[in-house]
């Protein structure tokens, strides 16, 4: 019989009471005084003020979460703000690029290869350990943002999702599972890196990959007939691809190309609550076309169109631009996400100079900038005073993360726009006062939407993630901004009673919609999956 204090999910540690131990047979072997999970809690967090990095810290609270999942989100919730940093962006970065050499335990995920598609049943299954599986991340780790390719050291990114996910909206950790889909990597480093955890060849590409995919999807579906499939960090050439094959056939969501397009339309939904304009007569720059810069175009795009324009005067509003600088329909690299906001060269008598931002910029005049880039320093100053001459209060959006692949900081933004610029920053970022004025800075951090839009969609028992969905998800975030407000997102504080009204508008529109099974009060249905991390 497996020792419970090897469980991890059931594991209370000094809160076993003595009955509880002679019960599991555990007697005298653990120190004599019972505590309350309020006192554990305590200990930890005094043990966590002692570590002097952000990865010690997250070090020491992964300990906590590999033998005590309660104990862990106990202390998570009672520090969301300070720890989301910690357990995930932007310290989670660090943790993915040195976990073969720092690993110590697979933290209940699926180590799936695509060498062996034959054992993915059994992976699963054996992952799970008979757990009833609601929710997973599953990641093949080629595009992290910011980082790029780490292969099955991504798995970190599976299980950082997870934690938020948890700690936000409250889906219980026994629900859920973190795979990696370990495809090889392109990453030199790893290839020749003797410690490297996971296959070393390169990436398996065409139709051994898709078939792969293919038997994955049917074999989880099989598994966990009622699951939320979550895709994350996909590389450009797969994510849009893969999404677009499921969304209509499962439950399914790919965070890089929906998630940080739905916070990005709630930041500009708040940016037009604050500024009272239209979103409909907007013009839209996006730096960085890749899964993440083209699914928000689409997701703004999407909204455009609902609002009331049609398919080819919302597309009017949207200019993307890559390495390359503004994108042509003349390029024949152009992925079957960014062909449909590419520009004919016939629009402009100047289309050989638009090969960089601040030349496009000064060209098209836009009032939304988003970067999703990773290239730092590329929102110029010269940028902003040009945006800034032209528009009241330019939305400028720096994505891009970590802190070092910011496209700018807010500071210098509220700087240079003199207050002007409406911000969300793609890390936490202070309050800025300019000139005797405080000005709050949203942080566009998919957290505060994701968990939200996954608690409602499992609990309305949803068919597919609908269009109605997600839209419903940017609306009620948005909504939660207050007349005072100077920022154009909700504070990342507030995150589980956000998750909580999100979830609500989401099921409710399954309901709506006759997309949900069996559900038919949302708010009940969202109450009764909340878990929370008491003993």
């Amino acid at each position: 019989m497996t020792n419970i204090l090897n469980d991890a999910f059931k594991n209370k540690g000094t809160a076993f009471t003595q009955a509880e131990r002679q019960q599991y047979h555990i007697v005298g072997q653990l120190p004599p005084v019972v505590q309350t999970i309020a006192q554990q809690a305590a200990q930890v967090y005094a043990q966590y003020q002692t570590k002097t990095s952000d990865i010690e810290k997250r070090k020491f609270l992964m300990q906590i979460f590999d033998t005590n999942r309660v104990l862990f989100y106990k202390v998570f919730s009672q520090h969301v703000v300070e720890f989301m940093p910690i357990v995930y962006d932007p310290t989670i970065a660090e943790s993915i690029e040195n976990y073969s050499e720092n690993y110590v335990d697979p933290q209940e995920a699926a180590f799936l290869d695509v060498n062996h598609p034959e054992a993915i049943k059994e992976t699963l299954l054996g992952a799970a350990n008979g757990r009833d599986i609601k929710l997973v991340v599953v990641t093949d780790a080629e595009g992290i943002l910011g980082i790029g390719d780490w292969g099955v050291n991504g798995v970190d990114i599976s299980v950082g999702k997870l934690m938020v996910y948890t700690a936000a909206a409250g889906i219980n950790p026994e629900n859920v599972l973190p795979i990696v889909i370990d495809a090889g990597t392109n990453n030199q480093k790893l290839l020749y890196d003797p410690l490297y955890l996971g296959n070393q060849h390169e990436r398996v590409r065409g139709a051994k990959y898709d078939a792969f995919i293919a038997k994955f999807v049917d074999e989880i579906e099989a598994a966990f007939p009622n699951v939320y499939l979550h895709w994350e960090d996909f590389g450009r050439s797969n994510a849009a691809r893969i999404l677009k094959q499921y969304q209509d056939k499962i439950l399914t969501f790919n965070d890089d190309v929906q998630g940080t397009g739905i916070i990005v339309l709630s930041g500009v939904l708040g940016a037009m609550k604050l500024t009272g304009k239209k979103l409909t007569v907007q013009t839209y720059v996006t730096f960085g076309a890749g899964s993440a810069g083209a699914g928000i175009a689409n997701q703004v795009y999407t909204e455009m169109v609902k609002q009331g324009l049609s398919e080819d005067e919302a597309r009017k509003h949207f200019y993307m631009v890559d390495k390359q600088g503004l994108l042509f329909d003349d390029d024949d690299t152009l992925t079957p996400a960014q062909q449909p906001f590419a520009r004919s060269r016939s629009e402009f008598t100047n289309a050989d100079e638009l090969t960089n931002l601040t030349a496009v910029i000064k060209t098209i005049k836009p009032t939304i900038l988003v970067g999703t880039s990773t290239q730092p320093g590329t929102f110029t100053e010269e940028i902003v005073r040009e945006m800034t001459s032209y528009v009241d209060r330019p939305i400028i959006f720096p994505l891009s993360n970590p802190t070092k692949l910011a496209e700018a900081s807010a500071q210098d933004l509220i700087k240079w726009s003199q207050g002007k610029a409406l911000i969300a920053t793609g890390i936490p970022a202070a309050d800025v006062t300019f000139e005797g004025v405080t000005y709050q800075i949203g942080q566009g951090n998919n957290a505060l939407v994701y968990p939200g839009l996954g608690l409602g969609a499992i609990a309305a028992h949803a068919k597919v993630l609908s269009q109605g969905m997600i839209s419903a998800a940017a609306h009620a975030l948005a909504d939660t901004l207050t007349d005072d407000s100077t920022a154009v997102l909700p504070p990342v504080s507030h995150l589980d009673e956000f998750s909580q009204i999100l979830a609500v508008a989401v099921a409710q529109v399954a309901i709506d919609e006759g997309i949900s099974q069996g559900v038919t009060d949302a708010k009940t249905a969202v109450a009764d999956l909340k878990w929370l991390p008491e003993y």
